[in-house]
């Protein structure tokens, strides 16, 4: 009997659990991202509080997300050349990590600074370093010039090539993460 070969139309999605993690991964850097915007356009005290215990629960939630990725099989690749599998699983790795590494800088800064950082009023991380102005000003270069440009160009690369094989190869690969 002969194999039936998947056709174009066929989608190979994700876990549930790994695209609950993609999506809210999502609208956790948007908000955060939003919360830094208010606070920096009205000065109000409670747009960056938010922002950092929007900012701690992304640490958190790809922490987590890490770890379902290490346990959950991902879906038959879609048919690509070589180079643009390289280029996407290093995208994929760099946003993992700068999605990391972005609120461990801020929180960083903000405890160097000698700020505990209030996570929703539900608990505090306290200051747990000695104060130090010069390695919170290090943290806040890295965590607004550095990694955040980063996060932006690694984003816009993703969902540039997510629209170019989604409408231009039309090989449904959103669908997967839909």
């Amino acid at each position: 009997m002969d194999k039936v070969q998947p056709s174009v139309t066929q989608v190979n999605k994700w876990s549930v659990m790994s695209r609950v993690f993609h999506w809210i991964s999502a609208l956790l850097l948007l908000v955060t991202w939003a919360m830094i915007f208010l606070y920096g356009n009205t000065d109000n005290s409670l747009y960056i509080n938010l922002h950092k215990a929007f900012g701690v629960s992304l640490l958190f939630w790809m922490l987590a997300r890490v770890i379902n990725r290490v346990f959950t099989k991902a879906p038959p690749a879609v048919a690509m050349p070589k180079w643009q599998v390289v280029i996407s699983q290093l995208t994929h790795f760099a946003l993992y990590a700068l999605l990391i590494a972005m609120p461990v800088a801020g929180l960083l800064m903000s405890v160097y600074g000698g700020r505990p950082v209030d996570v929703f009023g539900l608990f505090q991380i306290p200051v747990f370093v000695e104060i130090d102005r010069s390695a919170a000003r290090f943290y806040n270069d890295l965590h607004t010039d550095i990694i955040w440009p980063m996060i932006l160009v690694f984003t816009v690369a993703h969902i540039g090539a997510a629209l170019f094989h989604q409408f231009i190869q039309k090989d449904k690969l959103i669908n997967r993460i839909l």
